[in-house]
């Protein structure tokens, strides 16, 4: 009895492992048209013209309070 229970280990490793690997083979449905879109975004934003920021010093003069 106690050698069946040692094949037994292996056994299950082995179907632990077929288990694995037919979840990390499976076919995901995203691709790379997200990755693609996100990364057209991000360029659409960097073109973007922003206003420069006002420096601190300039701020202070023109009387503008800190925002909290």
């Amino acid at each position: 009895m106690g050698a069946l229970l040692w094949l037994l280990i292996p056994v299950l490793a082995g179907l632990v492992a077929a288990l694995w690997s037919s979840w990390a083979m499976r076919t995901r449905r995203t691709g790379d048209v997200a990755e693609l879109a996100g990364y057209a975004r991000f360029r659409a934003a960097m073109e973007k013209e922003h206003a420069a920021p006002v420096p601190a010093a300039a701020a202070v003069a023109e009387g503008a309070s800190d925002p909290v």
